[in-house]
């Protein structure tokens, strides 16, 4: 029962730049907010950490290093997890925005969008009976006309200039074509194993959430990179998250939880932190027999450059 003995490593994904603060009372806006949450939820058993900024005021998205700095360095003295910062920041940012901080950051981990796509969730907004911000509104109704956008050269851009300070990626891929792209990259010579696949399902415009979708992500990565080369991790948006990323888990893959995900703990009830959905999904792998990574066993699967390599404080300065 070899899968039953490998470690499994649970990212968290803090804040995002998705859901927007009338979703939940509960979402991370402020630097102290962002903090604290992180903190929590690598003390619960997150080796991982993706994070995104906001802004303090009204909980807009925001790829400004100055705000990053003011929690980033906090979470790296509280803990030994991986930071794993946006590189997609969100649809409405230019590349250079996204790439603003983690050019001065070098973190050991960043995400990387593998292709252009339809992201949206904008059929929450007529849902929503009110709203927290006056920018809340127009930001979720116009995902309806608005592309994401990660063409060749955007990911060739990420790839040259983050790699070249040892950052390694988590590849979002949303849809089976976004795992050949990384594979042209790969016959490129610009990545290199082990590759970490982030396969996200249950997001309009990507790959829906049903176990096919998941058969076919798996099997397709076998074919095109070799199990041996990589390792895989299992996103399940909304309502999907907790069924299917303990069903990645069982296939072999790692998990990933978080607000930026889905906003509730189980049907009908909010989460009211990130580490009560790590320490659910903690809970289920350990019970399934599964052991956790931790932070240094993470970096060791991953192929990370580790802690000491990374530019964090620098960052601050600069900004």
């Amino acid at each position: 029962m070899r899968l039953l003995n490998r470690k499994v490593i649970i990212s968290c994904a803090i804040t995002g730049a998705t859901h927007t603060p009338s979703m939940s009372e509960f979402l991370p806006l402020t630097p102290a907010q962002i903090a604290s949450q992180s903190i929590e939820a690598a003390h619960a058993g997150a080796a991982i950490l993706h994070l995104h900024a906001r802004e303090p005021s009204d909980g807009q998205p925001t790829p400004s290093p100055d705000v990053f700095s003011q929690f980033v360095p906090a979470i790296v003295e509280a803990t030994d997890a991986v930071i794993n910062i946006t590189t997609g920041g969100s649809t409405r940012m230019t590349l250079a925005d996204r790439l603003a901080y983690p050019r001065l950051a070098r973190p050991e981990m960043c995400s990387l969008n593998m292709g252009s796509m339809n992201f949206s969730i904008h059929p929450i907004a007529a849902k929503m009976a009110s709203w927290r911000y006056e920018w809340e509104k127009g930001f979720i109704e116009g995902m309806e006309d608005t592309i994401f956008r990660n063409t060749f050269r955007d990911i060739k851009t990420i790839m040259l200039e983050l790699g070249e300070h040892g950052t390694r990626f988590e590849f979002e891929c949303y849809d089976v074509g976004h795992l050949y792209n990384l594979a042209h990259f790969v016959e490129q010579g610009l990545v290199k194993p082990p590759f970490f696949i982030q396969m996200v399902f249950g997001i309009l415009g990507g790959l829906g959430a049903e176990p096919e979708n998941m058969a076919v992500m798996r099997t397709t990565a076998d074919r095109l990179f070799g199990r041996e080369n990589y390792q895989f991790s299992v996103l399940g948006a909304g309502r999907h998250q907790m069924a299917f990323v303990t069903m990645g888990a069982i296939m072999g893959g790692n998990v990933r939880v978080g607000l930026e995900d889905s906003v509730f703990l189980s049907k009908g009830v909010k989460a009211e932190t990130n580490a009560q959905q790590v320490r659910k999904i903690r809970r289920i792998l350990e019970e399934l027999s599964f052991e956790i990574a931790t932070p240094a066993e993470a970096r060791q699967m991953l192929g990370l450059k580790g802690a000491d390599k990374v530019n964090f404080q620098a960052a601050a300065s600069a900004a």
